[in-house]
């Protein structure tokens, strides 16, 4: 999932260490994220070190704490009925959003999942295909 303002004026180029600690995290979070596609990531050449911007955006999405309607990972899996890769390729399709939360020494990704309605249009319950 490419940020939506990589070119803004905040975004910031860095190596993969120094954007891990300006955000708090161990350098292999953020190798795991942008493998996974969740954080955009720039190669000047083939084989040379990864590069990040490190937008407003980014930032926003390491927190000490999540805002209401983010879940863990396991609980968003079984809301969707999906597994971890399927919740992890709607996050970077930019579907579903993430966000990594720090409490102490736990660093996990919060997903925002949207619960299903039981009582859509007055119907006592729906089927979902």
């Amino acid at each position: 999932m490419l940020p939506a303002n990589a070119d803004a004026p905040d975004a910031e180029l860095m190596t993969i260490r120094r954007a891990a600690a300006t955000l708090g995290v161990a350098p292999s979070p953020i190798h795991r994220l942008l493998n996974d596609g969740i954080i955009a990531g720039e190669q000047p050449t083939p084989g040379a070190p990864w590069r990040i911007r490190l937008t407003g955006d980014l930032k926003a999405r390491f927190n000490a704490e999540a805002e209401d309607g983010f879940v863990p990972m396991r609980e968003a899996m079984r809301a969707l009925g999906v597994s971890r890769q399927t919740v992890l390729q709607r996050v970077k399709r930019g579907e579903l959003e993430a966000v990594h939360v720090m409490r102490g020494k736990q660093k996990r990704l919060r997903i925002k999942v949207i619960t299903r309605q039981s009582a859509l249009f007055g119907l006592s319950s729906l089927v979902w295909g």
